[in-house]
């Protein structure tokens, strides 16, 4: 048996004590760094805007935990002037060029590598399938194929290519890449809500991604609608879009969701678009994509979700793009084919009703899933509408009560629309009534309306004729256009 010397074992034993403090020294190094540049990052914010950002602290560990308090940092996100300038990085043109003219609506995907399934192709064909000409005009796709395997880059835009030519040609399809060298570190992040370090890779890449094609869209059009590489369209979804937008004229809004899964379906004004580019890249290693946007818009002051139904896309994969797993999330509320969506052209909405909580007159309006609900009515009670514009209509449609709260109904009412309005902007009112019917079962429902009234319309209200013990909920009111009035 051999002895080492003592000296010998000493020395080992310092080389082992010495390389532990080398390692520790690397990643305190590392840890330095990166609390460095994030200190450095607010810095920058605060020097540049001349803003005493307090709380920042507050803010990242906040983040960190997804208990982002929106109303306190609304204006760190307003107001930044360097949140709302584009990201320095350079493109790969893979097929396709911007033209000139804005379009209306911007449709990005971001697609990598899959390992089971790939749903790309079967994306892009619904999007265009279910447009019509004239909607086809207004759209622009951007893909980003954001995988860093060249071979699989180059093999889909060549299938990409040789689909959809036609619409690359015509300006209406954008394939782009960025190349791995602008990407931030993906390897070593944090582990928060204790994922495996490979979903917290996924995620992260995922979140810089998405705002590297944020940033690339922001000047295409007025509008930009996120979806996924695997979802499948409603028929003249476009339509459909342009009427909700057109329904929230004069209120305010961040987010407008079309479909209930994840990421799929939301849209955004083009002119948000840099400053959640720059959210997602500050924050692309706390979470995923889904809760960033959820908290962006708590950020910009959007308290409530804003979603529309039934949902215009549908998520139709059935492996995950994060190792091929199992993926049978579908939106129920998904309708595929084209439906009857009311025009509601915008007006001011009023009630002397005695308004429940924050069921104001808006909600009834509304395209989106909400209601008036109001304590028990009187005799004479109403609640107005009064147009921008005289319009011509040609159907009206008001639902009463829910699903839940059937005995909430309008059981004596009519419903008239008016002419030759008086007063100022906000006390308007018109002199002038037409009676067109009374409520039955607590729903009223018209058509050739243009046919029954000779008048330009420039208001409607719905009247109580007779009390009543129950409370009153107005699920929705629907209104068609015919043609508006050149007054």
């Amino acid at each position: 048996m051999v002895t080492l010397p003592y000296a010998f074992l000493h020395m080992r034993h310092n080389l082992k004590y010495f390389d532990k403090m080398r390692c520790l020294r690397k990643r305190s190094a590392v840890s330095f760094l990166g609390v460095l540049v994030i200190c450095l990052l607010f810095m920058n914010l605060y020097i540049e805007d001349g803003y005493v950002l307090e709380g920042d602290k507050q803010l990242i560990r906040e983040t960190a935990t997804h208990q982002l308090n929106p109303e306190r940092y609304a204006h760190t996100y307003k107001d930044l002037s360097n949140f709302s300038g584009s990201i320095n990085i350079s493109y790969r043109y893979l097929a396709g060029t911007p033209l000139p003219r804005k379009r209306y609506l911007t449709i990005g995907l971001s697609s990598v590598k899959r390992k089971k399934g790939n749903y790309l192709l079967e994306t892009i064909k619904s999007i265009f399938e279910q447009s019509s000409y004239e909607e086809l005009k207004e759209i622009t796709v951007v893909v980003q194929l954001a995988d860093f395997d060249s071979a699989w880059c180059e093999g889909m835009v060549q299938d990409i290519s040789q689909k959809f030519a036609h619409h690359i040609i015509a300006g209406r399809l954008i394939v782009i890449h960025v190349p791995e060298v602008y990407y931030p570190i993906l390897d070593g992040l944090k582990r928060n809500y204790n994922d495996p370090e490979d979903r917290v890779k996924f995620r992260s890449k995922q979140n810089v991604d998405y705002a590297f094609l944020l940033n690339f869209c922001a000047n295409l059009s007025d509008y930009y609608v996120m979806l996924e590489d695997d979802v499948r369209c409603s028929k003249n979804f476009l339509t459909t879009v342009k009427k909700v937008i057109t329904s929230r004229e004069g209120s305010y809004w961040v987010t407008l969701e079309f479909s209930k899964l994840g990421y799929i379906g939301k849209l955004y004004h083009s002119h948000d678009l840099p400053r959640l580019a720059h959210f997602l890249l500050m924050f692309y290693q706390e979470m995923p994509c889904d809760w960033l946007l959820i908290h962006f818009r708590g950020l910009l002051a959007q308290k409530e979700v804003i979603r529309f139904k039934p949902s215009l896309f549908q998520h139709m994969g059935y492996y995950s793009s994060y190792k091929g797993a199992e993926n049978k999330l579908k939106d129920d509320d998904f309708e595929e084919e084209s439906f009857d969506i009311p025009d509601n052209p915008p007006a001011n909405l009023h009630t002397n009703m005695n308004v429940f909580e924050n069921y104001e007159a808006s909600k009834a309006y509304s395209s989106i899933d909400e209601y008036f609900w109001g304590k028990p009515p009187s005799t004479g009670d109403f609640y107005g509408i009064v147009f921008e514009k005289p319009i011509k209509i040609s159907k009206i449609k008001v639902i009463t009560g829910t699903e839940d709260r059937q005995n909430d109904i309008l059981r004596h009412g009519a419903l008239e629309v008016g002419e030759k309005i008086v007063g100022s902007k906000i006390g308007r009112k018109c002199t002038t009534y037409l009676r067109l019917g009374e409520f039955k079962n607590g729903n009223f429902e018209m058509t050739d309306v243009e046919h029954k009234v000779l008048f330009d319309i420039s208001c409607m209200r719905i009247l109580v004729t007779k009390s009543q013990k129950e409370w009153l909920i107005i699920r929705s009111i629907s209104i068609w256009t015919s043609q508006t009035s050149s007054q």
